[in-house]
């Protein structure tokens, strides 16, 4: 069960009565909705009712939580009567999720004393190696291990913003390495916490040689007296540490020569394990996503529904739940490299996340896409503009979201999106807060949508401006590439390049992998995004990437 603070438990009068205050508010409108309107309303309460619950702990991709959602997905798929398209015959399409490094095969031995697991860990970017040596603690020769105490370093950096432990062991491991050390222990004696932990998604510049960090307790006890010397035996070997994300997929086989695309992600936060999570307090709460995306998800269904019935048949219909949105579009991009239907046959695809929570005075959503086709200004006309909501048109196919794997395919997209909210990314955001009257409409004119393009030929595709994600970093300026999130290499890999801007000019292709910007070395996509921080409009530089066995450097500018 969801653990609450005093703060949140002084606030659950108040989301009641507000509950009670959103249900008298959609009254009027509920009383002009038929039955069957309404069995749609219920549909979608009770979807996001299951999905958002604290039984499914959030949904982590790759998560018991996931399981039990795709099972739920699956399983409303078979009673519409949608088909498997998954793999195997199935409705689900499994995918890999890296999830760091693990050194559980590593061992650190002191004066024939094993040392366990929880009192020693080699930093990530350390080389495997495995060595047997009698060093003196105090003595620095050449062909040993070298030892360093970091007690002065963290004094003398006290006050020192601009310090970081990492970079200064990067830099020390290399100096010593010239000098002959085979490997670095680290420890602290002092009372300043360095903050070092074992974080196996940690990329950086590959060390030369092995960094270990030994705890203080350790090192009272072996490293007190440095003239002595240390019978060590050490081996360094990472293991890679994975999980497994799931799409689910159903499909609708009407014997048409073109198919439509219906997508939304399931997956959320968990916990908020992968570090995306906007809570900053230190409780560990459930983050359960009722608009993010149970609320798409919810939509999914009930379009599946609706488009069974349809008397429509120009199109076939594939509909996605894809996990591993949140972790960079994981699914849907495995779907786009991976189909189980060809792409080429697919006229568009249409995406909805975060639907749930359309305001009941501004009435406002926004959709997105809407430059990936010439035809899509006339197909909206068609459709006719919705008396229960207002709509903001944002030409981009390219954003946060898994419609910019299929714009990335040469596909016209779509995107549905009641904006962001004071609850988003948090453990706040509740099935209670959703507008699934606002949500059925919605829904409602995406159907419309289809049967307006059903008038028309195959869609033609264009390209459009294209969107950075979200990150920590801040930023003024974009080389114009969109990264490969999925890749867990150094570096960040160009999954697509911007037309006429910084990177194309500059002749950077897809597949290329950035490792260096200017003086800044690039080992993650937040160094990347870092890195970008520093320079604004008009700056020139230079970029180094990785392009298949070589490597080449470009001038850039802004």
């Amino acid at each position: 069960m969801k653990r609450y603070t005093k703060k949140q438990a002084m606030y659950s009068v108040p989301r009641l009565l507000l509950a009670i205050l959103l249900l008298l508010s959609q009254t009027g409108t509920a009383q002009k909705l038929k039955k069957a309107d309404k069995l749609v309303i219920s549909n979608l309460q009770a979807h996001v009712a299951y999905l958002a619950d604290d039984k499914l702990e959030g949904r982590r991709a790759g998560s018991k939580g996931e399981e039990l959602a795709m099972t739920y997905i699956s399983q409303q798929f078979q009673q519409i009567g949608l088909q498997p398209k998954g793999e195997r015959n199935g409705y689900y399409q499994s995918f890999n999720i890296y999830d760091g490094k693990e050194y559980n095969k590593s061992f650190l031995i002191i004066n024939s004393n094993h040392i366990e697991a929880n009192k020693f860990f080699p930093l990530p970017s350390s080389p495997k190696a495995s060595l047997e040596a009698l060093p003196s603690i105090a003595l620095r020769e050449s062909g040993v291990p070298w030892f360093m105490n970091l007690s002065e370093e963290l004094q003398n950096n006290t006050n020192n913003p601009h310090f970081d432990i990492q970079d200064f062991l990067l830099q020390k491991s290399k100096e010593f390495a010239k000098k002959g050390a085979t490997c670095l222990i680290v420890y602290n004696t002092s009372a300043i916490d360095d903050k070092l932990i074992f974080d196996g998604k940690q990329k950086g510049e590959p060390l030369t040689i092995p960094v270990i960090y030994v705890t203080k307790d350790v090192a009272k006890k072996y490293f007190s007296d440095e003239t002595a010397a240390i019978d060590l035996k050490l081996k360094v070997e990472f293991t890679d540490k994975n999980r497994i994300g799931h799409n689910v997929v159903g499909f609708i086989d009407n014997g048409a020569t073109s198919t439509v695309i219906m997508g939304a992600h399931f997956d959320h936060l968990g916990y908020g394990e992968d570090g995306n999570s906007m809570f900053r307090g230190t409780e560990k709460l459930i983050h359960n996503g009722a608009d993010d995306n149970a609320s798409g998800t919810a939509g999914l269904i009930e379009l599946a529904r609706m488009l069974k019935a349809s008397k429509i048949k120009k199109y076939n219909y594939l509909f996605v739940a894809f996990s591993g949105e949140e972790l960079g579009l994981f699914g849907s991009k495995y779907y786009t490299e991976h189909p189980t239907i060809e792409l080429s046959q697919v006229n568009f695809m249409i995406n909805m996340d975060m639907i749930g929570r359309m305001n009941d005075s501004s009435k406002t959503i926004t959709i997105a896409g809407f430059g990936t086709s010439p035809s899509w200004s006339s197909i909206l006309t068609e459709a006719g503009n919705s008396k229960y909501f207002t709509a903001k048109y944002d030409s981009s196919g390219t954003g946060p979201s898994d419609h910019t794997s299929f714009y990335r395919k040469d596909i016209p997209v779509l995107f549905f999106f009641t904006g962001l909210h004071s609850d988003y990314h948090r453990p706040t955001d509740d099935a209670d807060k959703i507008n699934y009257t606002g949500e059925y409409y919605i829904i409602r004119y995406v159907n419309n949508i289809i049967a307006a393009s059903s008038k028309q030929n195959k869609l033609a595709f264009t390209k459009t401006r294209e969107q950075q994600t979200s990150t920590s970093a801040r930023f003024s300026v974009s080389m114009g590439i969109m990264p490969d999130y999925t890749y867990n290499g150094t570096g960040v890999r160009v999954d697509g390049v911007s037309e006429g801007r910084a990177a194309q000019k500059a002749g950077l292709k897809t597949g290329d992998i950035v490792v260096q910007l200017g003086q800044n070395n690039i080992a993650s996509l937040e160094m990347y995004m870092q890195a970008l921080g520093k320079y604004k409009k008009g700056d020139k530089t230079t970029v180094k990437v990785k392009r298949a066995a070589e490597e080449k450097t470009f001038e850039i500018t802004f």
